[in-house]
């Protein structure tokens, strides 16, 4: 059976419906970056994840290229995910979506190095016909956060994360937002095959003790 991240790691993408701590190790994955309404047709986002898809199913499939990784196995793409802010606000502003800047990203078994990525890149790139120059190696480490199961539409989440801050002041520490610790977002459902009612999405918040 492929590797499924999902599943072997449930802490991180199978939270409750109720805010908890989590101390997230280093991830690698690979990113893009940009700025602009997501939800825009076309748009920069929606361009940015075909991009990352392509990539990361290159790299998925690369036995059947001839690429040799030390130390592949079989894997289960993990889901999209999202790091996101604006300028000048302590979180996010939900109804200004066109000032978003985005990180959309995609989470990479730890065996893919970054020169295994620049192949995927190209190879992606000229099966696809797509520009996937700008698609970055990239490890985040987000350490202690507070993250929560937001089911619903994507406008809904300020409910959610409400009900996160109180929780995070009640446990006596704060929000920690910075350039290198988001508003992380990890998409666990497909909108084009689910109603909004029924999306689920992982919410997650950098905190410090206050």
């Amino acid at each position: 059976m492929p590797f499924d991240f999902k599943k072997e790691y449930k802490e991180f993408y199978k939270p409750k419906q109720v805010p908890e701590m989590v101390n997230v190790p280093p991830m690698n994955m690979i990113a893009l970056r940009g700025c602009g309404d997501p939800n825009q047709e076309g748009g920069a986002y929606q361009q940015a994840v075909g991009v990352l898809y392509a990539v990361a199913y290159t790299l998925k499939m690369s036995p059947k290229s001839g690429y040799t990784m030390e130390g592949f196995f079989d894997y289960v793409v993990p889901p999209l995910e999202g790091f996101w802010f604006q300028e000048g606000v302590n979180g996010v502003d939900y109804a200004n979506k066109s000032a978003f800047h985005w990180i959309a990203a995609i989470r990479l078994p730890d065996f893919i190095t970054p020169a295994d990525v620049d192949w995927a890149k190209a190879e992606a790139g000229r099966k696809k016909k797509l520009d996937c120059s700008e698609t970055e190696f990239l490890t985040v480490e987000e350490g202690l956060c507070v993250q929560i199961l937001h089911q619903g539409p994507y406008d809904t989440e300020p409910e959610s994360v409400a009900c996160m801050d109180r929780y995070i002041a009640e446990q006596g520490f704060q929000n920690d937002f910075s350039l290198a610790r988001l508003h992380h977002e990890i998409y666990l459902s497909d909108p084009r095959k689910s109603a909004p009612e029924k999306w689920k999405t992982v919410l997650r918040h950098p905190i410090k003790p206050a």
